[in-house]
């Protein structure tokens, strides 16, 4: 076991990804970038992603340098050493057309409508960059969905919980939405907004060793 601890910021408001690092033994240190989506236009859902999740993580490491208070605050003290951002956005590929998050009811109906017994590409991009030294890696990873045949009653239903409203995609595997997915081909975590199998190799890339960030409070 590596002395050194390390600590990771989590530049996303997203339970899902907060709860699979926690599942990792990680505890994250959430701060949501705020970034604005809207402004990228980038219509390659492989390059959409990368641009999103560097544009989350740059926003909070930028902030994380300029601002003692807010460093003091998230971090616990002042020292960059040992602390990584990590920015995530995932999209979904399905017959041509891009998906991000709903922006109402009626249009995650209609898209449910439309990519049911389809098949579709996640794209979840990860961009993660250490504070001391400034040094990146950026990732991207990509799983292959297969959806099921809901009717339009089960789409009206699902919905109606207000869970794809929050999600890439309009659906949660790891939630009802797994209900109506026949299958997978990749990384299912992928799918849930985070590859633990990339951040390890992303980690390795900048020098760390995950362990160093396993939580002193969890088993490992």
């Amino acid at each position: 076991m590596l002395n050194t601890t390390a600590r990771l910021v989590l530049a996303s408001a997203s339970p899902a990804r907060r709860k699979l690092l926690r599942m990792a033994g990680i505890e994250p240190i959430v701060c949501p970038s705020q970034f604005d989506e809207d402004a990228v236009q980038v219509f390659d859902p492989g390059q959409l992603v990368q641009v999103l999740a560097e544009g989350k993580a740059r926003v909070v490491v930028d902030r994380l340098h300029h601002d003692l208070a807010f460093r003091r605050s998230l971090l616990g003290d002042e020292h960059l050493t040992h602390s990584v951002v990590l920015g995530c956005d995932s999209v979904l590929l399905v017959n041509g057309e891009v998906y991000g998050k709903p922006d109402s009811p009626a249009e995650a109906i209609a898209r449910w409508q439309s990519m049911r017994g389809r098949v579709g590409d996640l794209y979840t991009g990860h961009a993660l960059i250490d504070l001391a030294s400034d040094r990146w890696a950026i990732e991207v990873g990509t799983t292959r969905v297969r959806f099921a045949m809901p009717t339009d009653a089960q789409i009206a239903a699902y919905v109606a919980t207000g869970e794809p409203m929050q999600c890439a995609g309009c659906f949660a595997l790891e939630g009802r939405g797994g209900l109506f997915v026949e299958g997978i081909e990749g990384c299912h975590m992928n799918v849930i907004g985070l590859s633990l199998p990339l951040l390890r190799t992303m980690l390795s890339r900048l020098g760390y060793d995950v362990i160093q960030f396993w939580s002193s409070d969890r088993p490992v």
